[in-house]
């Protein structure tokens, strides 16, 4: 017998359930199903637990440095993994209690724990349930690549999701891979103790940034004792006597890595493989994403695809900001659309890095006359009273329209400070205005207006 519902809801990541509440709120009876874990990859295997890895691991930089700040510790500092992984469990499992609660109490809604599969554009199967709705929105976010790489299949390997359940600090971590999640991890571990190799296929680290902010978080890492090996067009892998051996094609350095641990860090699929959604109709890109227009409605009139599925943001924010976007449109009579958000993320390394808007390599690739403006963060006075000096801020902007097309804050407060910089773009609001903005005082986001009092030409060439 099929139960029929106003509305279904696949998936509770960081879309699902505010969505949810918005349609039961609205008076609609909603179904929402989750396979796995509530809180999706953000509570459960992203951005709280990796975080709060980060906090231990600047807990224990910061002990080693005590000395440096006049603080003298009588003891060496020593790692209890056990004690950092209960407590980033804890987060987690705190969190994706509170989203199940959340949603098991919600009045309107009806959670149903399982897989889901389309038996048509308007029934989702499961188990043994039958479900139908006029509308169905898709929100089953992502999983770790496992690249099709020589001898993998030989080895034990890690992704973001397993290396937390380690109660132990590796010996030798190879992070293959050289972006945001790998480097994250690759930081964390190395102040935990660990010898930390990270081997990345490009040219640079962090590929879609500047070459002058990839070389910065080179300069951060390798400072730490971090080994980079880039340009490894050749990646392989064999057991090794103890541990594995990781080839590498690489222009400069030993051809071979030996470590006791491997940590896959190449990128992130869309969770679209079994849903069943060729029985639907539902269109998918070449790489899986679930294809959607502008108001994240998908091919076929009344499914939606928010989150990480739909390949239109890879973030947690991103994700939400999905749900305001159908949200609004759907029940406010609005119109959203996803081309008007103002794109911002940060690399969580420390210091870390906070972005918004275009790169200057994507300024140039336009052909756009422009202003930069770039300083050190040996110019922040928070940065140097906290000895934490490493980094710079870079700034670009549009010398008609005064508009703001991107910023780069790599340095202490980076990943806060950015947000003066990303709300003036949202606003619009023209550079000269902010430049006479009077910020607090000792911050990093009062060099801002100086950043932008220092705005010149750039060639576009």
């Amino acid at each position: 017998m099929t139960q029929t519902f106003d509305a279904i809801v696949i998936g509770a990541g960081q879309a699902g359930p505010s969505l949810t509440s918005r349609l039961t709120v609205s008076g609609m009876k909603v179904a929402l199903i989750e396979r796995d874990k509530f809180g999706g990859t953000c509570v459960n295997t992203g951005c709280m637990p990796t975080k709060t890895l980060v906090a231990s691991a600047h807990a224990a930089h910061l002990a080693r440095r005590g000395a440096d700040y006049g603080v003298v510790l009588d003891q060496p500092v020593r790692i209890d993994m056990r004690k950092v992984r209960s407590r980033a469990a804890t987060v987690t499992a705190n969190s994706s209690k509170g989203v199940e609660n959340w949603l098991r109490n919600m009045k309107g809604c009806t959670v149903f724990q399982g897989s889901a599969h389309f038996e048509g554009p308007k029934e989702v199967r499961v188990g043994e349930e039958l479900l139908s709705a006029p509308r169905i929105f898709i929100n089953v976010g992502g999983r770790a690549i496992v690249p099709d790489l020589p001898g993998l299949n030989e080895i034990s390997y890690l992704t973001n999701s397993s290396i937390l359940e380690l109660e132990r600090v590796p010996e030798h971590l190879v992070v293959i891979g050289g972006s945001y999640i790998g480097l994250e991890f690759a930081q964390i571990y190395r102040r935990f103790g660990a010898e930390v190799t990270v081997v990345e296929m490009g040219p640079k680290l962090v590929g879609r940034e500047d070459p002058d902010v990839s070389d910065a978080v080179r300069d951060i890492l390798e400072r730490e004792g971090i080994h980079i090996r880039t340009s490894a067009e050749c990646i392989r892998f064999a057991k090794g006597s103890p541990g594995v051996r990781v080839g590498v094609d690489c222009m400069q350095g030993e051809p071979e890595i030996l470590g006791s641990d491997v940590l896959l860090a190449v990128g992130r699929r869309p969770n679209t493989d079994d849903l069943g959604l060729d029985r639907a109709g539902v269109a998918l890109d070449p790489r899986g994403y679930i294809m959607v227009d502008e108001s994240l409605q998908t091919n076929i009139t009344g499914i939606w695809a928010l989150g990480d599925c739909n390949g239109r943001g890879a973030f947690t924010h991103t994700s939400y900001n999905d749900y305001e976007i159908v949200a609004a449109n759907l029940l406010d009579g609005d119109k959203r659309h996803v081309s008007d958000r103002v794109l911002g993320y940060a690399l969580f390394i420390d210091p870390p890095l906070g972005r918004v808007g275009m790169t200057e390599a994507q300024v140039r690739a336009r052909g756009l006359p422009y202003l930069s403006s770039n300083r050190p963060m040996t110019r922040v006075g928070r940065a140097v009273e906290k000895d934490e000096i490493l980094g710079f801020m870079k700034v670009l902007a549009d010398p008609s329209t005064k508009q703001i097309l991107g910023a780069s804050i790599l340095g202490t407060g980076g990943d806060e400070a950015i947000h003066g910089i990303l709300d003036a773009i949202n606003a619009k609001t023209p550079y000269d205005q902010l430049r006479w903005a009077v910020p607090i005082h000792p911050t990093v986001s009062e060099l801002i207006p100086t950043l932008l009092l220092g705005l010149q030409p750039a060639s576009a060439a």
